[in-house]
């Protein structure tokens, strides 16, 4: 007979495998089909990110999800355009975008974008409280910006959360000649910093695509070091 403790246990160690499964099978997704998105499913996806770890509890991050067609074409036509020009077609994109038109086309399919944006002023904010050292509100003290170290792991939770759903997701960058145009686009106030943007949607394709495929996973013997840089 199995006891309730055996069972907890049991139940323990398949949720732990369940987990394990889900980040060895995440993978950055570059195609999609044009089904839609359970709206539902979105907001669970988004929720999940929001419980992501941040300094001092400071939350200092905001989430633009757009799931309306108008809403990511605006979106698209901002990070497409050369500052001070127009929007690039087929042929002056593949002369000038940092990434190939076929990898576009494929991403440009998903119907959910989520821009993930970093609010600065909110840490160095929060850390002029009582409880917290750096009264004097200095950007100096922080040795990397934890605003946007924090927005991140909001996004890779809200990437394992996809893989959950059997959805595919994929974290890609806003080329700096663009954030501007992007901000103005989507009314993003501008002390926001587009830290990237989750692509979302059903895949067209599960096949492993981008750098993965020329590339291998490092060892994990070359990368942890235990008790010192370089120990084993």
């Amino acid at each position: 007979m199995t006891t309730p403790a055996a069972a907890a246990g049991s139940a323990a160690a398949a949720e732990r495998g369940r987990f394990a499964d889900i980040v060895r099978r995440r993978r950055m997704i570059r195609r999609y089909t044009d089904r839609p998105v359970d709206p539902g499913t979105v907001r669970t996806i988004v929720e999940l990110g929001l419980r992501a770890p941040s300094a001092g509890f400071s939350q200092g991050w905001d989430f633009v999800v757009l799931d309306e067609p108008a809403a990511r074409q605006r979106f698209w036509d901002a990070s497409l355009t050369k500052p001070g020009g127009d929007a690039r077609d087929a042929d002056d994109a593949a002369e000038h975008a940092p990434v190939p038109t076929d990898w576009l086309a494929g991403v440009m399919a998903a119907p959910v974008l989520i821009v993930c944006c970093s609010d600065k002023n909110v840490y160095l904010q929060r850390y002029t409280e009582p409880d917290k050292p750096f009264q004097d509100g200095s950007e100096s003290h922080w040795p990397v910006p934890y605003w946007d170290v924090d927005t991140g792991m909001a996004a890779m939770i809200m990437l394992l959360a996809a893989q959950d759903a059997g959805l595919g997701a994929l974290f890609f960058g806003v080329p700096v000649e663009q954030l501007d145009a992007v901000r103005t686009a989507l009314r993003i106030p501008a002390d926001r910093n587009i830290v990237g943007v989750i692509a979302l949607g059903h895949p067209a394709t599960t096949t492993p695509s981008g750098s993965t495929r020329s590339r291998k996973r490092r060892d994990t013997a070359e990368v942890v070091h235990y008790n010192g840089f370089g120990g084993s």
